[in-house]
C-alpha cells in the first residue's frame, strides 16, 4: 500500500491510496463517517422558552452544531461504564444558554457557555433562533462523545469519498486534433496545443466520458478508464477534529477490527481442530 498526500490542512485532505482493494478503501471511508467519535449535544433541558420556535426545534438545531472535540479527555458513550442516561464526567460535558432580549436579536451558537473550554462550537456564528424584545431562552445541554452510526450529528466528516485514478489514452495516429473533446470536458482536463490533445489535469477527471462521446472517432482516438487499485480520496472535516486525526483514528479502528476478526477466526479454527 502506498499513500501520496496531494493536499492537507486542518479541514481538508486529498490523497492517493494505491495498492489496495476497493473493499479496503470503502471500509476506511465508512469508518471515517460512522465510527470515529466526536462531540454533539444529546440532551437538552429547557427551563424557559418564549421564542417563536418550540422546544423540539431548538433542541434539533442545538444537536446539529459541530463541536470541537477532545478525544483524549473523554470516553465514547458506547464504551463508558457509567449507568446514567445523562452520562458522566468521562463521556459528557455541560453547557448553558441564558439569553433575554432587550431588543430584536439573534441567538447564536457562541452564546452557549461550556464548562470545558476545550469543548465549544466550531463556529460562534451559527444562528439558533431570533428573539423579540422581552423574549427569553434559558436551557441546559449535555454534549456527549458518540459515533455517526448512532446519529448523523456525530459524524466528524462532511465529505468522505474516493474515485478511481483516471487513465486517459490519446492515440497520436487516430486523433486529428479537432478539439471537440477539449471543449466537451467539464473539468478542463484536456488541452489542445499545436494541433495535439494533451492531458493537463489528470486528477481532475471524473470519468464522465463526455470527451469520448464528443470525439467523432470515439474510442479509437481517446479512451478513458479508471484504475480500481489506485484511488483518489477526498476527506473534509466538520471542524470538530483535524482531518489528519480523523484519518488516523479511522486507521486505528480498522486495524482493531481486523485484529479482532483474525482472533475470532483463529479461535474457531482451534475449536474445530
Amino acid at each position: 500500500m502506498k499513500v501520496e498526500i496531494l493536499e492537507l490542512d486542518e479541514k481538508h485532505a486529498r490523497f492517493i491510496l494505491s495498492g489496495v482493494t476497493v473493499a479496503f478503501a470503502n471500509a476506511l471511508r465508512r469508518i471515517m463517517i460512522s465510527e470515529v467519535p466526536s462531540m454533539a449535544i444529546e440532551e437538552v433541558f429547557v427551563y424557559e422558552n418564549t421564542s417563536v420556535l418550540n422546544d423540539e426545534v431548538i433542541a434539533s438545531r442545538l444537536g446539529l452544531i459541530p463541536l470541537k472535540t477532545d478525544l483524549d479527555a473523554y470516553t465514547p458513550m458506547d464504551e463508558c461504564d457509567c449507568k446514567s442516561d445523562l452520562g458522566c464526567a468521562k463521556c459528557r460535558v455541560l453547557a448553558v444558554l441564558d439569553v433575554e432580549a432587550k431588543e430584536r436579536m439573534t441567538v447564536y451558537s457562541g452564546d452557549l457557555k461550556f464548562e470545558d473550554p476545550n469543548i465549544r462550537p466550531v463556529s460562534d456564528g451559527i444562528p439558533l433562533v431570533k428573539l423579540e424584545a422581552g423574549q427569553k431562552l434559558k436551557l441546559e445541554v449535555y454534549a456527549r462523545l458518540g459515533r455517526g452510526k448512532q446519529h448523523a450529528k456525530w459524524q466528524p466528516v462532511s465529505v468522505s469519498a474516493y474515485k478511481y485514478m483516471p487513465t486517459i489514452k490519446i492515440s497520436a495516429k487516430a486523433c486529428d486534433g479537432c478539439g471537440k473533446c477539449v471543449e466537451a470536458c467539464p473539468k478542463a482536463v484536456l488541452e489542445l496545443k499545436a494541433g495535439k490533445v494533451k492531458v493537463v489535469k489528470l486528477l481532475e477527471c471524473t470519468l464522465c466520458m463526455e470527451c469520448v462521446k464528443a470525439c467523432p472517432l470515439g474510442e479509437s482516438a481517446i479512451t478513458v478508464s479508471g484504475d480500481n487499485t489506485s484511488l483518489i480520496f477526498l476527506v473534509e472535516s466538520t471542524g470538530c477534529l483535524p482531518v489528519s486525526r480523523i484519518i488516523l483514528e479511522a486507521v486505528k479502528i480498522l486495524e482493531r477490527k481486523i485484529s479482532e476478526f483474525e482472533d475470532k477466526v483463529k479461535a474457531v479454527g482451534v475449536v474445530e481442530a
